[in-house]
């Protein structure tokens, strides 16, 4: 294994040169050709950093927590926790993984990180929601994913989707396929993401100076209740288009349809969110959805944390797995991420009052 004394000697600098450029510690202490030169050698010697002796010298492990309350068992949340993974990895970093139940079991798992000398946490929630870190991790270095802290500029940083974006894209993209009466199938739970999806919805009419009509939109659960819902819906207000709160209330407009002799992709036009991948198996046509960011949540979520553990700027993010734009790590709170349109054959593109299938 190659030491940082054979990486000094190659490259003609000292030891305390060498650990400091490493470190990317280098400002004002080393020049910037040398400092250079340093890691340029490191990586053609195949250099790698002793984790022990790194956490001898600096009283830090280089591991991370990874807390989740109950998003292990939900089908999006190995996209968060991949991200964070790819991230730390990148980085130097292991994460320790522990689920708990947000109750009792949540502090004997935070407990039994910190007697691992975890250095920072993440904390996940299973969708957007206000949201404060658990008592235990106070004064600990920690980022809150896919939740909002209910502190304000007292909690910790967090990051969540852009719900307004999603809703305005969503919209837009119908809009721009020539739907004209695009209905609004939300959800009557009370979620952050309803009102500021259905308020994207609202401003995208506005801006492409369509009339929003109220009688296009419903909340609904997911239940029997809900079909029937929708079903008069299409049946009182005639709508070419559907922009659904989720993917799984998009499957009252397929079945709606269906039982009108209505065809999805030729005579209506619908959009999603979440990218299920179930039902992005079993509906035909596939359906046109939004990509909720849970990699890239996970991923800015660790560099961000990871660089309030070290104390300095990190180097630039590796975005070859990243579909959406990945905020600067210094953005404010709230940080919300854009997502991205996943375009399949759901959406009819309509030309001089006939209509074109979209493949």
């Amino acid at each position: 294994m190659t030491t940082i004394k054979e990486v000094a000697e190659k490259a003609g600098a000292s030891v305390t040169a060498v650990s400091l450029s490493l470190n990317h510690r280098e400002n004002g202490h080393v020049k910037k050709e040398v400092a250079q030169r340093i890691r340029r050698t490191a990586k053609e010697l195949g250099y790698r950093p002793n984790p022990l002796a790194r956490s001898l010298r600096t009283s830090r492990t280089r591991t991370i927590g990874f807390i989740s309350e109950e998003i292990a068992t939900t089908p999006y949340a190995g996209k968060m926790i991949l991200g964070a993974q790819d991230a730390a990895s990148e980085l130097g970093y292991m994460m320790l993984l522990v689920n708990t139940d947000g109750k009792g079991k949540e502090t004997d798992e935070i407990a039994a990180l910190k007697r691992y000398g975890t250095d920072g946490f993440l904390y996940a929630k299973m969708y957007d929601r206000i949201s404060s870190v658990p008592e235990d991790l106070t004064g600990c270095p920690t980022v809150l994913l896919d939740a909002t802290d209910g502190r304000g500029k007292d909690g910790v940083p967090f990051i969540v989707p852009d719900e307004v974006a999603i809703g305005y894209d969503a919209t837009m993209y119908l809009i721009r396929a020539g739907c004209r009466r695009i209905a609004y199938v939300g959800c009557s739970e009370p979620l952050i993401a309803e009102p500021l999806r259905r308020k994207g919805y609202v401003n995208a009419l506005k801006d492409a100076g369509l009339e929003h009509d109220p009688s296009l939109s419903i909340q609904v659960l997911n239940n029997r209740p809900a079909l029937k819902a929708v079903e008069r819906l299409f049946d009182d207000a005639r709508p070419d288009a559907f922009f659904c709160f989720n993917d799984a209330r998009a499957w009252y407009v397929y079945e709606a349809a269906a039982r009108r002799g209505l065809t999805v992709g030729q005579d209506i036009s619908v959009v999603g969110v979440d990218n299920s991948r179930i039902i992005s198996e079993t509906f035909d046509p596939r359906p046109t959805t939004i990509e909720l960011p849970h990699y890239e949540m996970g991923y800015w979520g660790a560099r961000k944390l990871i660089s309030i553990i070290e104390g300095h700027p990190l180097k630039p993010a590796d975005t070859t797995n990243t579909l959406a734009e990945m905020p600067p790590l210094d953005a404010p709170c709230p940080v919300r991420i854009h997502c991205s349109i996943v375009e399949r054959g759901s959406v009819t593109k309509r030309k001089n009052g006939g209509t074109v299938h979209e493949a």
